[in-house]
C-alpha cells in the first residue's frame, strides 16, 4: 500500500512512476554538484590571496562556462524528453475506463462492459472504518487488472478537475466539453490513493480517487458481480 502521509515521494506501483523517480534522483543529484562547486568556488574566492583583481578576460574560463552549463543542461533535457514521450504512449490498452469529475465527486465508466459504471464519494468521517484514511478513502474503489495496459478518458461535467493518483505517475486534467487520454498500468497488487488537484471549487479537498489493483480472475470476478447487480 502507498501511504499517503509519509514524506516524500509514494513508492512507485508503476514504470512510469519509477522513470520518473530515477529522473528526479538524476535532476537532484545534478543540482547538488552544482551547488557543491559554487560553494567551494564563493570559499575559495574568499578565503585566497592568490587571485589576480584585475584580470580583465579570459578565454579559457568563457569558454568553459559557457559549453560547461550547455552540457549539463543536455544530461536533463534527454531524458526528460524521453519521458515526456512514454507519458503520450497508448499502446493496446486492455481496458478503457472513463472518469468524470462532478462537484464534488468522481464517476466511472468502463467503456468495455456494457452498464458497469458507478459514483465514488468520499467516506464521511464518522463511517470510516479501522485502517480507513480520512478525507482520502472512497464508498467505491476503482478497480483494475495488475499488470495490464489501462487507458483513461477523462473528463467532468461542471468545472476544471484533475485526475491524479502519485503512486500511478498519472496526473491529468478533466476539462467539460474535452476528453482527455492518459494510460497507466499497475505494476502489483494494492490500493492506491489521490485526490482532485484542480482547485474545483468549496469542497475540493473532498473528492478523493482510490484505485485498486488487483489480479486478473479476482477483477473479473469483480466486474461480474457488479453487473450482475446493475
Amino acid at each position: 500500500m502507498a501511504y499517503p502521509l509519509q514524506l516524500g515521494f509514494q513508492d512507485a506501483a508503476s514504470p512510469l512512476m519509477e522513470e520518473l523517480l530515477h529522473f528526479h534522483d538524476h535532476a537532484m543529484m545534478i543540482i547538488y554538484l552544482i551547488s557543491v562547486m559554487v560553494f567551494y568556488i564563493i570559499t575559495a574566492m574568499i578565503t585566497t590571496s592568490l587571485t589576480n583583481l584585475y584580470i580583465l578576460d579570459s578565454q579559457e574560463i568563457e569558454i568553459i562556462w559557457t559549453v560547461l552549463p550547455a552540457i549539463i543542461l543536455i544530461l536533463i533535457a534527454l531524458p526528460s524528453l524521453r519521458i515526456l514521450y512514454l507519458m503520450d504512449e497508448i499502446n493496446d490498452p486492455h481496458l478503457t475506463i472513463k472518469a468524470i469529475g462532478h462537484q464534488w465527486y468522481w464517476s466511472y465508466e468502463y467503456t468495455d462492459y456494457e452498464s458497469l459504471e458507478f459514483d465514488s464519494y468520499m467516506i464521511p468521517t464518522q463511517d470510516l472504518a479501522p485502517g480507513q484514511f480520512r478525507l482520502l478513502d472512497a464508498d467505491h474503489r476503482m478497480i483494475v487488472p495488475v499488470e495490464s495496459p489501462v487507458r483513461m478518458l477523462i473528463s467532468a461535467e461542471d468545472v476544471l478537475h484533475s485526475w491524479a493518483v502519485p503512486s500511478l505517475g498519472v496526473k491529468m486534467d478533466a476539462v467539460p466539453g474535452r476528453l482527455n487520454q492518459t494510460a497507466f498500468i499497475a505494476a502489483r497488487p494494492g490500493v492506491f490513493y489521490g485526490q482532485c488537484s484542480e482547485i474545483c471549487g468549496a469542497n475540493h479537498s473532498f473528492m478523493p480517487i482510490v484505485v485498486e489493483a488487483v489480479p486478473l480472475e479476482h477483477f473479473e470476478t469483480w466486474s461480474y458481480l457488479m453487473l450482475e447487480d446493475a
